[in-house]
């Protein structure tokens, strides 16, 4: 095979994780995390935006028969895909927090019964569950989807604590006033002598009768939580309610030994809901944060590359040799990949320039952007071999300028679906930016979006937090990653005392 051939050869995947469910097991790196997740040792899984958490989700799941061999079952809350099943809650959003707190509550209940039924678990208890949840009317019959789940839960809700309630709850008159009473199937508090009476359950009591069904089963449930940051999109509000009411149903749940919650987070998002306080946060001792490192992304990206036989047979390597020491991945690196991006004895090493390109402001690298980099430069280069360029120097089959020429495309892609899409309202501050220099102060930067020096440096905080600059002592500055997309000038703006440290 040429070098074209070779570089054709190459797939390094889906920047997306939940674009290449099928192939993922064969790009999955199973690190310390994978372990912890996968045994049970955490509940709670932190990441960065495209740093990794819905791979492990997505890994999970591909594996589900290996977890009820081990006698877990396993249960999604949220579409994998497409439209989010919390869609009717940003329409008609619960108005008080013990009304989320029901929400979540009633949804997990209805996620566990149609478990049970599904494998056919009919122990007592579970017959009591779900003759319970169906005679409030909360379990449609059939598979139904979740998005039914949670519009017949947010119905359920709504109508005890926003009365007068409707068709979930028993009619009764009232002796010494002989007005209609309403008396609930499922209650939030304890019931009273007369709801008890009644057949009255508290919700409590439901997830005692699911904990002993799936005892009794010799089992126990999963529940996973991911996409959340694509559930309650829409409002902030709406977002931090959302999941500051689930963590607390997590809190809840949390001493029962056969129902468990797996919730993953972007840390950002987490950030932003714990940032004025959030009592809960204590509680949350099951936890472990994605973080990368140049050694961690430097495996992830030659394990990819090693999947090409093409490549393999090029160089004459084996894949598990390579994947057994840091150094031999990273010689093989630089035997597909130019030494440098940008020659001189002061220039990084090309894997540290291209983890300069990705990060963003907050000092972050996730693998999404560094996989989107290395596959815009695989495109590039397929290119200025068809378009009989220069062939790269040496043994390598890449030229250094294929990653400068797929840097914009990473910049836009970053720019336009991350940071616009999400904060729409600080997209007119980054768009006036188009053309400026990368190094601002609030002075400058009251002058370009026409706004006094305290306005702006409010401004230009939330941008720090976005990860769209990156503070330096009293001054802001535009990470490698943004600049391309901006057309913006290296330096600093008038006024702006020079700094030596691009």
């Amino acid at each position: 095979m040429d070098a074209q051939q070779v570089v054709q050869s190459i797939s390094l995947g889906s920047r997306v994780a939940e674009e290449e469910r099928d192939d993922l097991s064969n790009y999955f790196v199973e690190t310390e995390n994978w372990r912890k997740v996968y045994h049970g040792e955490a509940d709670v899984i932190f990441a960065p935006k495209g740093g990794g958490k819905s791979a492990i989700y997505s890994m999970l799941m591909a594996r589900e028969s290996d977890f009820f061999d081990r006698g877990i079952l396993l249960a999604t809350a949220e579409n994998p895909s497409g439209g989010t099943a919390f869609a009717e809650v940003e329409k008609e959003p619960p108005t008080s927090e013990a009304e989320f707190i029901g929400l979540w509550k009633v949804y997990f209940l209805t996620i566990i019964a149609q478990t049970l039924e599904a494998y056919d678990l009919t122990s007592a208890p579970a017959m009591q569950l779900l003759a319970k949840l169906e005679e409030a009317e909360l379990l449609p019959p059939g598979n139904a989807a979740r998005r039914q789940l949670v519009r017949r839960a947010m119905d359920y809700v709504k109508s005890f604590f926003r009365p007068p309630a409707s068709i979930e709850a028993t009619v009764t008159i009232d002796p010494t006033t002989g007005a209609p009473t309403f008396v609930p199937k499922i209650t939030f508090v304890e019931p009273s002598t007369e709801q008890r009476k009644s057949g009255t359950l508290f919700i409590d009591e439901l997830f005692d009768l699911a904990e002993q069904a799936l005892y009794d089963a010799e089992t126990s449930i999963w529940i996973l939580l991911d996409r959340l940051d694509v559930a309650f999109a829409d409002s902030a509000e709406l977002e931090t309610n959302a999941l500051r009411a689930l963590f607390r149903v997590y809190r809840d749940l949390q001493p029962r030994r056969n129902i468990d919650l797996k919730i993953f987070l972007r840390s950002d998002i987490w950030e932003s809901i714990t940032r004025d306080g959030f009592r809960e946060a204590s509680h949350i001792t099951r936890d472990l944060r994605i973080e990368w490192n140049e050694n961690t992304l430097l495996r992830l990206t030659v394990q990819r590359l090693l999947r090409s036989d093409g490549l393999r047979s090029h160089y004459g390597v084996d894949q598990q040799e390579v994947l057994s020491d840091i150094e031999r991945q990273r010689a093989f690196f630089y035997q597909v990949y130019p030494p440098q991006i940008d020659q001189g004895s002061k220039k990084p090493a090309t894997i540290d320039w291209c983890l300069s390109r990705t990060k963003d402001g907050t000092g972050q690298n996730a693998p999404r952007e560094l996989i989107h980099l290395f596959t815009e430069a695989r495109n590039s280069q397929l290119n200025r071999f068809e378009t009989g360029q220069a062939a790269p120097e040496g043994n390598t089959v890449f030229d250094r300028q294929a990653f400068k020429e797929a840097l914009p495309m990473v910049s836009k892609v970053r720019l336009t679906q991350t940071l616009y899409a999400e904060h729409p309202s600080l997209r007119p501050y980054i768009e006036k930016l188009e053309g400026r220099k990368t190094r601002q102060n609030a002075p400058s930067l009251a002058v370009i979006w026409g706004v006094t020096e305290v306005e702006a440096e409010q401004v230009a905080e939330q941008l720090a937090v976005i990860g769209f600059f990156e503070p330096r002592l009293s001054d802001f500055w535009v990470p490698f990653m943004y600049r391309p997309a901006l057309e913006m000038v290296q330096g600093s703006a008038e006024g702006v005392v020079l700094a030596d440290d691009e």
